[in-house]
Parts: structure tokens; sequence; C-alpha cells
């Protein structure tokens, strides 16, 4: 049998992984160097980092969860309505997808033998996949997203907090080397899984998280300056 491989399975949880591992990162790297250049202490950049990381779980985790839950929530309505109109019009339901199939290439009398034998065989999934792009395997799942998220967040942040316990001296420039590193590497392997060029992915990518922790450190110094230290 020959089996094929390709790339556009990757893209769903390959895109959610890096987002969250490249937000985890650079937030909490941000967050530990707008701290630091605020002349905060050692003790608060870690427990800033700590709690950034958390948060940042938490709240990737839940934004995730409702996004996806409403996915869910529109494919099963969808699913529903599809279910009580095979029920009541049968013949109908049957026009509709041998048109389908029609527009796609099939000569009008192939088209509804194939619609006949596929609604034989599963009248709703065949409308599921052709009719409203639900396909087996790829339909929402709230809890294995929010958790799947929060995962990747934590990953990523976790970096710059190992680097700002290691290191107590030297921690602005540690973190800045640190994160671009892997965030180049982030880049790269996220070019490379979904077939792209990996030099220009993890340009793309480190560009981006110098002009984040480049701000956020500017913030920090620039608030560190105007508010007095209680």
């Amino acid at each position: 049998m020959h089996i094929e491989r390709h790339r556009i399975n990757r893209v769903g949880w390959l895109r959610a992984s890096v987002l969250g591992a490249n937000d985890g990162l650079l937030s909490t790297a941000s967050l530990v160097l707008g701290v630091a250049a605020a002349h905060g202490t050692h003790h608060a950049v870690l427990i800033s980092g700590a709690a950034g990381l958390v948060a940042g779980a938490m709240s990737m985790a839940a934004g995730e969860y409702v996004s996806v839950s409403s996915q869910a929530d529109s494919e099963a309505s969808d699913l529903e309505r599809e279910r009580q109109e095979l029920a009541t019009d049968p013949v109908g339901e049957h026009s509709e997808l041998k048109h389908i199939y029609v527009s796609r290439g099939l000569t009008p009398e192939l088209a509804a033998e194939v619609a006949k034998q596929l609604m034989a065989k599963d009248a709703l999934a065949a409308h599921a996949r052709d009719e409203l792009g639900i396909a087996d395997g790829y339909t929402a799942r709230p809890v294995q997203a929010a958790l799947a998220s929060a995962a990747s967040f934590a990953a990523g942040a976790v970096v710059p907090l190992i680097v700002g316990v290691l290191a107590s001296q030297h921690l602005i420039p540690l973190v800045v080397l640190t994160s671009l590193v892997c965030l180049m590497v982030l880049g790269g392997l996220a070019a490379r899984a979904g077939g792209a060029g990996v030099l220009k992915g993890s340009l793309r990518v480190t560009f981006w998280g110098i002009l984040a922790m480049a701000v956020t450190f500017g913030v920090g110094a620039l608030v560190g300056e105007a508010v007095p230290t209680l």
C-alpha cells in the first residue's frame, strides 16, 4: 500500500506548540528583564518570573479552552442540525451531497452513486466530512487543547527562570543570550517541521524576540527611574 506523509497534517499541533513555547519563553524573559531593568532585587526578579509563568500558563489554558469549546459547540450544533435534516429530508440531503461531488469534478451519474453508497454506510459522517468539513480525528477537544497550551507555555517560560536561579550575577545578558538561542532553535525546528527554510524561520522569531525584550527592558528602565522605591 502506498503511504504518503504530508506536512499539512502537522500544522495544527505544530502551530499551537510553537506558539505556546515561544510565548512562554519570550513573555517570561521580557518580564524578567523589565523587572531587572527597574532595579528589582534578584528575589523580586525570580518571583515576578514565576508569577508570569503561572499566570501565563493559566491564561493560555483558559483562552484555548474557551476558544476550542466555542468551536466544539458550533460543530455539535451543526451535526445535530444535519442529523435532523437527514431524518426529515433524506432525498434532499442526497441531492445536496451529489451536487458537492459534481462541483469537485464527478459526472452527475457517478456523483449520485457515490453519494448513495456513502450515505448507506454512514450518512452523517459523509455530510460532516464533505459538507461541513468536520473529519474524524479533527474534532475540537477543549481539555486537550487547554492542557497542551499550558504545558507548552510553561516549557518555554521555565528557561529564563532557570537562568535566573543559576545566574545571580550578569542576569540580564545571560537571560537575553539564552532566550535568543532558544528562540532561534524553536523557529528553526518549526520551520523544518513545516517544510520551510530553517534560517528564515530562525531569523523571523529572533527578530521579534529582540524587539519584545528591548521594548520591555526600556519600559522597565524608565519606570525604575520614574517611580521611587518604597
